[in-house]
């Protein structure tokens, strides 16, 4: 994670006495003799990068209630989750792979959370490698490592009873409604009437809730060494269906291929090899294979749906994305 330079933290700005006093402390620093720098982060959120540079340490500070995002109730309830859940994966999660380490939290200063910096790879630069016709083999290897992070954690908090596949239409209701700019009304009901038939299918309610990340997208992973996964961002985890994650993933590679290129069957083995690095941390590998595969496309298409949002996008590209999610929810199953 990099950032942008802002320039020093006020010693007068109660973050500044927070993070000297209650947090650098907790990683061996306990003067901040030569200040704290600032960096500025692209994340949805207000996120920044605070630096003490005699000691060389970085933690990252993720405000919930700020002027982009207000409402101070609401934040401190996001705050809270997000707080809880990071604790949570890290008691899930094996030796292989690792969650950012939750340092601090504050009410009073706009519901900060104060999490360590974590060194790696970015996810989207390892895809971006691949596309640019370097480093293919090395995104092979870290959809392996990514298909083993995604199993453990959802293995280890699988629940009893079935997934509420109600809750996704209604996500897809909502997310169709944030497209009025992008697609018209027909479009928007054709494509609402393909995907809710879903719910005729059994296969979509057959599956045990599980934990998922709720944000599985290449921003939020970094890699270590060989097979070794870092996350953050765990403030829309939830339980669903474990494909919600997997088909979210499957679906960001499809842009990113898309975006780059124009071409999206070139994604087509990547999402091929995630999937069955996936269903590899099942006892009946192949079945799993087919009971995932069959469910992937309608996440897919949540997630092409999802990034249309972006007004970063052309507008063309923008339709387009919802045209290929129309596309997946056309599918009877994928690969």
């Amino acid at each position: 994670m990099n950032g942008e330079y802002l320039g020093h933290l006020s010693r007068h700005d109660r973050l500044y006495d927070y993070l000297q006093n209650e947090i650098f402390p907790m990683l061996g620093c306990r003067d901040c003799r030569d200040g704290i720098r600032v960096f500025g982060t692209n994340g949805s959120n207000m996120v920044y990068i605070y630096e003490e540079r005699s000691a060389n340490l970085k933690v990252v500070g993720k405000f919930f209630c700020s002027c982009r995002m207000p409402g101070w109730s609401r934040a401190r309830d996001r705050l809270r989750r997000e707080w809880e859940n990071l604790h949570l994966v890290r008691s899930l999660l094996g030796e292989g792979h690792y969650v950012a380490r939750p340092l601090g939290c504050r009410e009073d200063l706009n519901c900060l959370l104060v999490t360590e910096y974590c060194y790696g790879q970015p996810f989207d630069q390892v895809i971006l490698q691949a596309i640019s016709g370097n480093g293919a083999e090395t995104l092979r290897e870290k959809l392996s490592a990514l298909g083993s992070f995604l199993a453990e954690l959802h293995n280890h908090s699988a629940s009893g009873g079935h997934v509420d596949f109600f809750r996704e239409i209604e996500y897809l209701e909502s997310l169709l409604n944030s497209l009025t700019l992008v697609i018209s009304p027909c479009e928007r009901d054709r494509i609402f009437r393909t995907a809710a038939a879903w719910k005729d299918a059994p296969e979509m309610w057959e599956d045990c809730p599980v934990l998922n990340h709720g944000d599985a997208t290449p921003g939020n992973f970094f890699f270590g060494d060989g097979k070794y996964v870092i996350s953050f961002d765990l403030e829309r985890m939830h339980r669903a269906d474990r494909v919600f994650d997997v088909g979210r993933m499957s679906g960001e590679l499809q842009h990113f291929f898309l975006r780059a290129t124009g071409n999206k069957y070139l994604a087509e083995p990547f999402i091929s090899h995630f999937l069955r690095e996936y269903s590899s941390h099942f006892p009946e590998a192949d079945a799993a294979w087919r009971a995932i595969t069959r469910r992937v496309p309608f996440y897919m298409g949540l997630t092409l749906l999802r990034i249309a949002r972006n007004n970063y996008l052309s507008m063309e590209y923008r339709h387009r994305l919802t045209l290929e999610a129309e596309l997946c929810f056309h599918r009877e199953r994928h690969l």
